[in-house]
C-alpha cells in the first residue's frame, strides 16, 4: 500500500540520524541502540542496524571499543567521532528546518507567527 510505503521511507530517511542522535549521549552497545530505537517506536532489526553502523564508522563518524563481558564475548561498543558529532549537529539544524517546513506547509504553523 502506498502509506505504508510513504512511512517506510520516512522512518530510512532519518533512521541514520537518530542513530547518531543516541550514540551521541554516550558509549552504547548495538542491542542498546535496537532498544532506544525500539523505545522510539523506530522498529529496527540487527539485520538493518549493523550494515548502517559500519557504514558510519566507514565514514568516520562512529568509532568502537571492545569491552569484556562477563556473559560471553566481547561487545563491541560505540561513540560518535568529533567528526560523527558535527554531522549530527548539521543534521539537527537540517531536521529543524524540516519540522518547521512541515508545519508550515500542512497549516499547523503559520509563517506570520514566526519571527
Amino acid at each position: 500500500m502506498i502509506v505504508e510505503n510513504t512511512q517506510t521511507q520516512m522512518r530510512k530517511g532519518i533512521l541514520e540520524y537518530c542513530i547518531l542522535s543516541v550514540i551521541s549521549r554516550g558509549e552504547i552497545y548495538a542491542s542498546d541502540i535496537i532498544g532506544e530505537l525500539k523505545k522510539a517506536r523506530l522498529l529496527v532489526v540487527e539485520g538493518t542496524l549493523y550494515p548502517l553502523l559500519t557504514r558510519l564508522k566507514n565514514n568516520g563518524l562512529l568509532s568502537y571499543n571492545w569491552v569484556e563481558s562477563t556473559s560471553g564475548p566481547p561487545r563491541k561498543y560505540y561513540k560518535l567521532t568529533e567528526a560523527g558529532a558535527e554531522v549530527l549537529r548539521h543534521l539537527d539544524k537540517t531536521w529543524e528546518e524540516l519540522v518547521y517546513a512541515v508545519n508550515i506547509s500542512t497549516g499547523r504553523l503559520s509563517p506570520e507567527t514566526e519571527a
